[in-house]
């Protein structure tokens, strides 16, 4: 066990001890008042300039020792789900139908395990930015830390992520370069008819027989259009429309999720949900509005600066826990947003043969508090000599 784990590994009560307050008060996006105050709180005790209020609920601790000029950031989530959980924990949520069902209550304590060590041994020279981002799950922290001028206010040559990942061995960080996760756009699709009786169909134009061609269409846009050596996926997750039998609705919406891996099949993607739903209305006589959620983005590993953490997390961890090339995969990080500002790295973190996150029997594995606050450790001192 290297000097640095060893270290943390005799905190871990400290680490686990924040895990288990952040998993009993769970907020989901941007309601996450009480991790805030409780992470803002702590960092001021470890002697942090703390930022709060970043992207309405994010919290940011800025610590400089030295002269040095380099500046990087650290990167948690804070937000929870609103699922009601599952298993019977001694520390289970506190709040009926939210809850830490991904894990971002331990990414946050493991940040703060870190930020504690950092504060009381100084082991390092430059600008340390540790960054407690809300509302990951919707895709919608990071843009707004971003527009709160998080880049200008607190400047940073590179910027690190980590999520933890069941179905991977638990303890191993998996780093791969290049696009990991895919772009995720939410959208909405509306279509306006002429309702009716159920026994007069003919005095209708039917909005929920062109929503359903129109689910079907969209179906052939990956087949027909994506490679099979490329990835992709078109999902109409909610289709509603009516409320009786008798009755033929005004309107349908159909609530859609793409991810895409590549920007030029996004965009030819996007483009052909537009042409399909423009000519489905038409071919069904129905009027129709797209109403497009925040634009997706690929998260893109800068490949220089994650051949350097692979190097720095086996010599905290040793070899047997480092995996590279890992996994990628069509879920979506909002981390994305800041690796197109500054060059950022996201890694995996193994979770074990456990449910995988957003289920209600999710739970995280605290075996691996240590072992991301360590490498969360020796990242900054590496980074900051």
């Amino acid at each position: 066990m290297t000097a640095i784990l060893e270290k943390v590994n005799a905190d871990k009560g400290k680490i686990e001890s924040h895990f288990h307050y952040l998993h009993q008060n769970p907020g989901v996006a941007f309601e996450e008042q009480t991790a805030a105050t409780y992470i803002a709180g702590k960092l001021r005790e470890w002697g942090y300039e703390v930022t709060e209020g970043i992207g309405k609920t994010g919290v940011v601790g800025q610590l400089k020792v030295g002269d040095g000029k380099a500046r990087i950031g650290l990167r948690a989530d804070t937000d929870a789900l609103p699922v009601q959980e599952g298993s019977d924990l001694p520390y289970k949520s506190k709040i009926e139908g939210k809850s830490h069902m991904c894990g971002h209550d331990a990414h946050s304590a493991m940040l703060l395990g870190a930020a504690e060590y950092l504060a009381k041994t100084k082991n390092f020279n430059g600008t340390l930015n540790v960054i407690f981002q809300p509302a990951e799950e919707v895709m919608a922290g990071a843009p707004a830390m971003i527009a709160d001028g998080l880049f200008e206010k607190f400047p940073m040559d590179v910027i690190f992520g980590m999520h933890n990942m069941p179905g991977l061995p638990v303890g191993k960080l998996h780093f791969t370069g290049g696009p990991i996760m895919a772009a995720v756009d939410n959208w909405e699709i509306e279509l306006t008819g002429v309702g009716s009786h159920g026994s007069m169909p003919e005095k209708s134009i039917d909005p929920l027989v062109a929503g359903a061609a129109l689910v079907m269409s969209l179906q052939t846009i990956v087949s027909r259009n994506v490679a099979p050596m490329d990835a992709a996926v078109v999902s109409v997750g909610a289709f509603l429309a009516g409320n009786a039998g008798n009755v033929i609705p005004q309107n349908a919406i159909l609530r859609m999720s793409t991810r895409t891996r590549k920007p030029e099949t996004r965009q030819m993607v996007l483009d052909k949900i537009r042409s399909i739903t423009k000519a489905t209305a038409e071919a069904y006589n129905v009027k129709f509005e797209i109403r497009e959620g925040q634009p997706g983005a690929i998260l893109i590993n800068d490949e220089a600066n994650t051949d350097k953490c692979i190097d720095i997390a086996r010599q905290v961890l040793g070899d047997d826990n480092v995996v590279t090339p890992g996994p990628t995969f069509m879920g979506s990080e909002d981390f994305a947003f800041y690796a197109q500002k500054v060059p950022g790295v996201y890694c995996f973190v193994g979770n074990g043969d456990t449910p995988n996150v957003h289920h209600p029997m999710y739970v995280f594995d605290q075996k691996n508090l240590p072992v991301g606050a360590a490498y969360w450790v020796a990242v900054a001192e590496a980074y900051l000599k």
